[in-house]
């Protein structure tokens, strides 16, 4: 029986060790999870304000070339939903280290 204790005791160990362990990874990957929420919420914001900025574009057209309107106004939207596009993938990346 005296052979058990030191069995039982690192058994112990080995349990104690990797509930600290598990505490410490749920908070590293509530770290990572909150990162990549952040990213969201950016890449959110960027296509709000690259609408925005279409919207403000389109509304100065004074009439007299407004194709010209139209394509500044698209390029303004593309060029925010790409950059809220790459927010996002950076998002999944991040998330994947967990």
């Amino acid at each position: 029986m005296n052979y058990l204790k030191p069995v039982l005791t690192a058994a112990m160990l080995t349990f104690a060790l990797a509930a600290c362990e598990s505490k410490q990874e749920d908070k590293r990957e509530e770290a990572v999870e909150q990162k990549a929420d952040k990213m969201e919420d950016r890449a959110d914001a960027v296509r709000e304000q690259g609408e925005a900025t279409a919207d403000r574009i389109e509304k100065q057209d004074p009439g007299i070339d407004s194709h010209t309107t139209d394509r500044t106004a698209d390029a303004a939207r593309e060029t925010a939903e790409k950059r809220a596009d790459q927010l996002e993938d950076k998002a999944d990346l991040e998330r994947e280290k967990k």
